[in-house]
């Protein structure tokens, strides 16, 4: 799934339900094969752009922007999930830029991603393009009790909120819901990045959807990241306007990261 270096990560999440603001992210990926010196002019590049970032977020969840020229110049995007509010959305970017320069201090191509936002930035312009090359697998450790009648209403699910992700007047974001029992209901919610066109938010979806028969096979919950996309479910409500505050309910789960 592309060059990247082969990281491998397990790592058990405890029970826990947290405010965006003090979130941690839910991965990070540092390219090492684009590695720059700190006082760089990309480096220094690289910091403008991400004050330009935060600070555009807030007019609509979404920024692409580059700063800087050739052959130092720098691309990109921000973009918050499409359900969250604006003052989330702005901490959740304010967040994820601190964290990234943490993080990804030497590197050129950066990505980071929390429950409600991801950013990226690279010195090649990936503006536009489908990006699965790297993803990150969160999947839940029980297992469903029965997993045909369970595959089968996902994949309805999984149908309806591919549908609203690519309709362009929902900007990427689909979710729903359905009963599988009296008590029991099924969430799922399927983001692109909003710099993708309609056939490329479908592919990135299918793509991450995918991964459910593989890495999540008759789980009770999965989460699917990409630079471009992020699809997830549950049964448990995590997206709004379900639930009455800003809290992400999160059970046991295991997370895979591969290139």
């Amino acid at each position: 799934m592309g060059l990247f270096y082969i990281n491998i990560i397990f790592f058990l999440l405890l029970c826990t339900t947290f405010l965006a603001e003090s979130a941690d992210p839910l991965g990070d990926f540092c390219n090492k094969d684009t590695e720059i010196s700190k006082g760089s002019p990309i480096s220094s590049n690289i910091a403008a752009l991400l004050a330009k970032l935060v600070s555009n977020i807030a007019s609509n969840g979404y920024v692409t922007t580059s700063y800087g020229k050739d052959p130092n110049q720098v691309y990109g995007l921000a973009q918050c999930r499409g359900d969250v509010d604006t003052k989330d959305c702005s901490a959740c970017i304010q967040d994820a830029a601190n964290q990234i320069r943490q993080r990804c201090p030497n590197e050129a191509d950066a990505r980071i991603w929390y429950d409600y936002c991801f950013l990226r930035y690279n010195t090649k312009n990936f503006i536009g393009e489908i990006d699965t090359s790297y993803g990150i697998f969160y999947y839940n450790i029980n297992n469903v009790s029965d997993p045909e009648s369970f595959k089968k209403a996902l994949g309805n699910l999984v149908d309806k909120v591919r549908a609203q992700a690519v309709e362009t007047k929902n900007e990427g974001l689909g979710k729903g819901e359905t009963k599988l029992s009296e008590f029991v209901t099924l969430y799922a919610l399927a983001q692109c990045t909003r710099d993708l066109s309609k056939i490329d938010c479908a592919q990135c979806v299918a793509i991450a959807v995918g991964s459910f028969e593989t890495i999540c096979r008759d789980r009770q919950g999965c989460r699917v990241l990409y630079s471009s996309c992020y699809v997830r479910y549950e049964l448990y409500p995590f997206f709004f306007p379900i639930g009455s505050n800003n809290a992400s309910a999160s059970q046991n789960q295991i997370v895979v990261v591969y290139p």
